[in-house]
């Protein structure tokens, strides 16, 4: 399937020279800081904090973007290679009007991306999305005379004020006292630096593994357990308590275990949810492919859980609507307001870290206390024809399932579930399956299987 560059609700993302080139990027922050003139009209210069994960084409990207913006207005707060949490962290901390984050998150180094944020630190919500994809296309920039184009400046102090929002969350004094051997793997992303910070004011010995943001990856930057063999032998060689997992820009979290078993990033939520309602009482926002997991942690809390649309901004709304006390995603993106409205490593780290210390429990009782289901996750090369082709087709299959269609489709039975969905970042389509044991998980699998090969290979 041909690549192509993808602008979405989800910002732009393109293989650098060859779909995504410095013009593009220049244009495209020209048209958000004309979006942010259009909706700030009264309002003094406005400014814009950017940060980037550690890519190579980072800088570039950076420049380009930066002179888009300065060409129509907007001063630049330079915050360098920092994590995508702490991206929103300070723009609300500068008063910024809005913010953007550099990265291709997951995908491979030869890929970038440029992430939008309105200045509450959530990516626009579609109707504000489209409006910036339509001037982007339409190139209705409002560009300005010499005099009054936008500065340029640097801030960084990024590391540490993030960290020091999410030391306040946690008793850092109760963690410093259980002096835990923590394995960090940060791909050579942009969180390693952030989370040796935090893992060490916390009292942490920290085993380094690819912690310098040289945007090489060391192996392929998706925290999946195929991808962090070396993290699970690390753990168990070291005798480590516990290996913590990031992407490129460190807004997603997988755990490894004391033995060096991979748990994965579904435990990521569970374990932040379960620490947090024991401290607090109040609901959860998680996505429609997020484990059941959460239900039963809040259903033991006497709390409840929102179900949202795949996508962070749509559980951070969600969030900010009904006061949660926690949310995310289930590819180890955790939300906790008190620190923002951004999935964020860091405190999954710290949350995680306070539940081992409050429970006195190691990470595998825990997971075998919160666990009890089998999940498979799989992606297929599929436009949205054929993926919308495979949901109607699974629809006349699982005739008895309760439908949600707010994000592609949901197919809930009393046995598990099914979600099929196309990516917002990737040209594929995403198939997430939850059931109570392996069989019947292999049962949805071979089932969906069957019905994706016949409309892919038609």
């Amino acid at each position: 399937m041909t690549q192509e560059l993808i602008i979405s609700i989800s910002g732009m993302r393109g293989l650098i020279g060859e779909t995504l080139f410095p013009e593009t990027a220049a244009a495209y922050g020209s048209a958000f800081g004309s979006f942010l003139k259009q909706r700030h009209t009264n309002e003094k210069k406005l400014s814009v904090a950017i940060g980037r994960d550690s890519r190579p084409s980072g800088a570039m990207i950076f420049s380009a973007v930066a002179s888009g913006l300065a060409a129509v207005g907007i001063d630049v707060v330079d915050l360098g290679i920092c994590s995508t949490p702490a991206v929103g962290v300070m723009l609300r901390q500068l008063k910024c009007d809005g913010g953007i984050v550099i990265t291709a998150s997951h995908n491979p180094t030869p890929y970038n991306g440029i992430k939008l944020l309105l200045e509450n630190g959530i990516a626009p919500p579609k109707e504000m999305a489209d409006q910036i994809i339509e001037m982007y296309h339409q190139k209705r920039f409002s560009f300005i005379r010499a005099l009054d184009c936008g500065a340029i400046n640097n801030d960084g102090r990024a590391d540490q004020v993030h960290v020091e929002k999410v030391l306040a969350i946690v008793k850092k004094d109760k963690i410093t006292s259980r002096r835990f051997k923590v394995v960090l793997d940060s791909v050579n992303g942009a969180g390693g630096s952030e989370a040796i910070l935090l893992l060490e004011t916390l009292g942490c010995e920290v085993i380094r593994m690819n912690t310098e943001p040289t945007g090489v990856f060391a192996h392929m930057p998706e925290p999946t357990a195929e991808n962090l063999v070396t993290l699970c032998q690390k753990v168990a060689e070291t005798g480590a308590d516990i290996g913590f997992a990031q992407d490129p820009d460190a807004d997603r979290l997988a755990i490894v275990d004391e033995t060096g078993g991979y748990i994965g990033e579904e435990f990521t939520l569970a374990f932040a949810s379960r620490f947090v309602f024991s401290q607090m009482q109040g609901s959860a926002a998680a996505n429609l492919s997020t484990s059941r997991m959460i239900d039963d942690i809040a259903a033991q809390a006497g709390c409840s859980v929102i179900r949202t649309p795949v996508g962070e901004a749509n559980v951070a709304n969600a969030m900010v609507a009904n006061n949660c006390v926690i949310g995310g995603e289930g590819n180890g993106g955790i939300i906790d307001l008190r620190v923002g409205p951004i999935r964020d490593s860091l405190v999954g780290m710290a949350l995680v870290l306070g539940l081992l210390t409050e429970s006195e429990k190691t990470v595998s009782q825990l997971a075998a206390e919160v666990g009890g289901y089998t999940m498979h996750k799989s992606k297929y090369p599929a436009d949205k024809q054929q993926a919308a082709s495979i949901i109607q087709k699974a629809k006349t299959v699982l005739k008895d399932a309760a439908i949600n269609d707010s994000d592609g489709c949901r197919f809930d039975l009393p046995d598990g579930w099914i979600h099929i969905r196309t990516s917002n970042t990737e040209p594929i389509m995403r198939v997430i399956i939850e059931a109570r044991n392996p069989e019947t998980a292999q049962n949805y699998i071979d089932r969906i299987e069957s019905i994706c090969k016949g409309v892919l290979n038609s």
